[in-house]
């Protein structure tokens, strides 16, 4: 097992122009691309796998949503000139922490509870604090089936400092995917987590949790695993211009950088995993007007793999992306592959989703089973004690305990291509972060633990005496929360095509448009992966 010594080398990210990663990473070899990684010069500015290299005073990784949202409630509090909240989706009406409720009366010294009543509570005692939000502009209208957030939106219109926007600046088919909370500009928040209905949940992901439920309602919702990365300083001030320039491209009128200010919004009670620690950010965007594409996610995955030695974790929603199967594929033919542990739910949430995501998850492992002769692959989904599937929503990768990234980009070919995302990294073998191993390596061994079911100490010991997550895996009892392994089904002829042209997830937004070109789907001719039977 990596130790959590001081790295005096590092790791240069590639440097290149150009609107794709397939013909430098796909048209060779392992040898190859690490030759070109070797040479590029440390530009961020000119990178393709990363937007800006940037140091955060603190960083910290949190666990599942029960957490982030309390955590988010107390941050906003502290709160001085704007909170800038950027998602996939918000419900007005989830219940951030402590507070007030409805039944309690009005009150001007207790905070409400409810996000869209925190905000409004907050303006009201924060003269000149401005509060921004920004929502992709799909399911809009669905609003009006959630009972008081009509309410809460009427409120924020006519509240002054509030601003409320539906984004659309984006080609057809794709999605605004980013979750951002940038506060101050000296306080941010990226990761996997929106701020919306049935994403709350604890570690420990009990069955039944009457926390658990909706929004004024009596209706559970299933367990739920998600992490975000908070982080303070110059990271947290990129992150707050990456949203200035959203909000501007959305249509909203600009926003000036905040004044600085000694004090930041970190929670008192929060002790940071990471101190003066440098954050690589990497972003997706689909060409839209005036503004090109990005693809600098797709290629920080792929450098990433390439990149391992021992052993890659990894939590993500989906699993369908061509461009990652195809350079976990080429490692795991490379001598000395490493072992790679993918966590995934058990199934897809929704109809759409699943036929786009399962049959692709099934396709690529049988095509990555070709090239993977010593069987170092594996995903595996888990569930509660109570054998109740726990659905995964994290985007999470630790390689070799030296790099740690979280962010909002599944592994599907939305995420490299079509959405807005956005991922942080920390790099251990960067200059200045060898100190941040034993973090990596923490975290790492929590996720497992909670995964798992064991103690964490249980976990570090057994990693000390036999360094395989496979194998801590499958010795772990089976009676409490518990990973099983990902049996692959049999498709039907019909799910094979789908999954094959990736007809529901296409890799660009042109593709939306020829769903049966030859230059498109699971295995393109001269790609690593054959097509499997």
């Amino acid at each position: 097992m990596l130790g959590g010594g001081v790295h005096a080398r590092a790791i240069p990210y590639c440097r290149a122009k150009g609107k794709g990663v397939r013909g430098a990473i796909f048209g060779g070899n392992l040898a190859a691309m690490t030759e070109a990684t070797s040479s590029a010069k440390q530009d961020p500015g000119e990178t393709r796998s990363v937007w800006r290299f940037v140091r955060a005073t603190r960083a910290h990784v949190v666990i599942d949503a029960a957490a982030y949202f309390a955590l988010m409630q107390e941050a906003m509090l502290k709160a001085r000139q704007r909170i800038h909240m950027i998602g996939w989706d918000f419900d007005t009406r989830v219940r951030l922490g402590p507070g007030r409720r409805w039944w309690n009366g009005p009150s001007r010294k207790r905070h409400p509870a409810r996000l869209g009543a925190f905000v409004v509570w907050l303006c009201r005692r924060r003269p000149g604090l401005q509060v921004r939000v920004l929502k992709w502009n799909f399911g809009a209208l669905k609003f009006v089936f959630r009972g008081s957030m009509v309410l809460d939106l009427v409120r924020w219109y006519f509240q002054r400092g509030i601003a409320f926007k539906f984004d659309s600046a984006h080609p057809l088919g794709c999605s605004h995917h980013q979750k951002i909370v940038a506060i101050d500009d000296s306080f941010a928040v990226c990761g996997g987590i929106d701020m919306t209905s049935d994403r709350w949940d604890t570690p420990e992901h009990l069955e039944n949790d009457p926390r658990r439920r909706r929004p004024y309602g009596t209706r559970l919702y299933g367990p739920w695993h998600d992490l975000t990365m908070m982080v303070e300083g110059e990271a947290a001030a990129a992150l707050a211009e990456l949203g200035r320039k959203r909000w501007l491209r959305a249509g909203g009128s600009p926003l000036d950088p905040c004044v600085p200010q000694p004090e930041t919004a970190w929670p008192d009670r929060l002790r940071a995993e990471f101190r003066d620690v440098e954050i690589g950010i990497a972003r997706t965007r689909a060409a839209w007007r005036d503004a090109d594409e990005v693809r600098e996610i797709e290629a920080l995955f792929v450098e990433h793999i390439l990149r391992a030695k021992h052993f890659i974790y990894a939590e993500s929603q989906y699993f369908a992306s061509r461009a990652i199967a195809e350079a976990i594929a080429e490692r795991l033919s490379q001598p000395a592959p490493p072992e790679i542990v993918l966590i995934n739910p058990e199934s897809a949430d929704g109809w759409l989703e699943q036929t786009a995501m399962d049959g692709a998850r099934v396709r690529l492992c049988h095509a990555i089973s070709e090239r993977d002769p010593a069987g170092r692959f594996r995903i595996f989904m888990p569930y509660n004690a109570a054998g109740t599937a726990i659905y995964v929503h994290s985007k999470t990768m630790i390689v070799d305990d030296e790099i740690v990234r979280i962010g909002s980009a599944n592994m599907n070919n939305r995420s490299m291509g079509l959405d807005s995302e956005c991922d942080l990294f920390i790099d251990a073998a960067r200059p200045g972060n060898g100190h941040a191993m034993p973090a990596i390596r923490r975290l790492r061994i929590n996720l497992l633990a909670e995964h798992t079911g064991l103690a964490r100490e249980a976990v570090e010991e057994a990693l000390e005496l036999k360094p395989s997550m496979i194998a801590l895996i499958e010795s772990a009892p089976r009676n409490g929360k518990r990973l099983e392994p990902f049996v692959l089904r049999p498709l039907a002829e019909a799910e094979k095509a789908v999954a094959d042209q990736a007809l529901f997830d296409p890799e660009r937004p042109e593709e939306l448009f020829e769903p049966f070109s030859q230059k498109r789907g699971l295995f393109r001719r001269g790609g690593f992966l054959r097509r499997p039977k």
